[in-house]
C-alpha cells in the first residue's frame, strides 16, 4: 500500500518526467476535488494526503532503501495543492468557476515546477535532507514558493487593470 500511495497508484512510473506527470494529475485532482468537495473538503484532502504521503514514503524509502526516488510523486500531488490553493480559495470565495481563474491554475503549475526542479534556497536545502523529511519538505517549500510568485501575479495583474 505504502508504493502505491508513494507513487500515486503507478503515475511515478510515467517516463520520462514523473514529477511533472504527478504534478498534472495533482492540478486536474484539484481543479475536480475542489468543485466536487469545495474548499474546506479540499483543505481537510490536501492535510490527510500529506500525512499519508509522509507515511508512505517513509514505509516505501525503508523498502527500497533509496534517498528520494523519482517515482515517489506523492510529494508533487503535496507541493502543488498547496501552489493551488490561493486560485481554489479564491474562486471559493468570489463564487467563481474554477476554470475562470484559468491563468492562476497555469502559472501555479509552472511555478511550483520550476521551483521544484531548481530547487533555489531553502527548497535545495530541504532537499538535502534525508527520509521522507528531505522527499516532502522540498516540494511543501516549493509549493509555497509557487503559491507566493501565483499570488504575486494576481495582484500585478488586478492591480493594473
Amino acid at each position: 500500500m505504502s508504493a502505491a500511495i508513494a507513487t500515486i497508484f503507478g503515475i511515478g512510473y510515467l517516463r520520462p518526467a514523473p514529477g511533472t506527470w504527478g504534478s498534472i494529475f495533482a492540478l486536474i485532482l484539484a481543479i475536480v476535488l475542489v468543485e466536487i468537495i469545495g474548499i474546506i473538503g479540499f483543505v481537510f484532502a490536501l492535510l490527510l494526503i500529506g500525512a499519508f504521503g509522509w507515511w508512505a514514503t517513509s514505509v516505501y524509502l525503508k523498502q527500497i532503501k533509496s534517498k528520494d526516488p523519482s517515482e515517489v510523486v506523492i510529494d508533487e500531488l503535496v507541493g502543488q495543492w498547496i501552489a493551488v490553493l490561493p486560485i481554489a480559495i479564491s474562486a471559493s470565495y468570489f463564487k467563481l468557476e474554477q476554470f475562470d481563474l484559468w491563468p492562476g491554475w497555469i502559472s501555479s503549475f509552472l511555478f511550483f515546477r520550476l521551483f521544484d526542479i531548481l530547487k533555489p534556497s531553502l527548497i535545495g536545502w530541504a532537499d538535502k535532507k534525508n527520509g521522507a523529511l528531505g522527499v516532502m519538505l522540498d516540494d511543501i517549500f516549493a509549493g509555497i514558493a509557487a503559491a507566493i510568485c501565483t499570488i504575486t501575479l494576481a495582484v500585478l495583474y488586478h492591480g493594473l487593470n
